[in-house]
């Protein structure tokens, strides 16, 4: 087992207890991890323990991933939302050396927008989790890069072709609805009812 083997033949073999394969799998995503800590400004220790709980968080999910073709985007999500937790866990305050300039430049690492973006991502997660496996599964399917055809959706959810369009329009309707997206809805004019 080598670093370079395909990405589906390393996830297939550390779902099934490879440690070969787990390491190239780490070995390979190693500096992604790495670079999303450092957009991120974090200490190297906090580079570090980003990177301890995106590992321990793939251990946890790795016999979950279906399409492994989506795992280097999981990784960086993973990431990029475990340094957003860090730095939200901290009060957004940072060391000051009040010798070395102004206090009055001074910035936040993240911004507002960062975080809303975060909280509504998270907000999508939940609610996906929240659809029937069918449904969500469906919509994962279409959002696959590059886009799969209908007919390979079709024959991997053993669906008709017809019936796809339709569901898609149920899955977004459930989305809509779901508790975890209406509480980001802005309230209606009027205030709550």
């Amino acid at each position: 087992m080598t670093e370079s083997s395909p990405l589906a033949v390393l996830v297939s073999q550390a779902q099934d207890g490879d440690q070969h394969a787990w390491n190239a799998i780490v070995e390979r995503f190693l500096p992604l991890v790495g670079a999303i800590a450092r957009q991120h400004r974090l200490s190297e220790a906090d580079g570090d323990d980003v990177g301890q709980t995106v590992w321990l968080r793939l251990v946890e999910h790795l016999g979950d991933l279906r399409e492994p073709a989506a795992l280097p985007g999981w990784i960086r999500t993973t990431a990029r939302n475990e340094c957003l937790r860090l730095l939200a866990a901290r009060g957004r305050t940072r060391v000051v050396d009040p010798q070395a300039g102004g206090l009055d430049t001074v910035t936040d690492d993240v911004s507002d927008a960062d975080l809303v973006a975060a909280e509504r991502r998270q907000a999508l997660r939940d609610a996906l989790a929240g659809l029937p496996d069918a449904r969500r599964e469906l919509l994962l399917l279409l959002l696959v890069d590059p886009p799969l055809a209908y007919e390979e959706i079709s024959r991997r959810l053993g669906i008709p072709v017809g019936s796809i369009g339709p569901t898609r329009a149920r899955a977004f309707a459930a989305l809509r609805e779901s508790p975890a997206l209406r509480r980001l809805a802005p309230e209606p004019e009027g205030g709550p009812s």
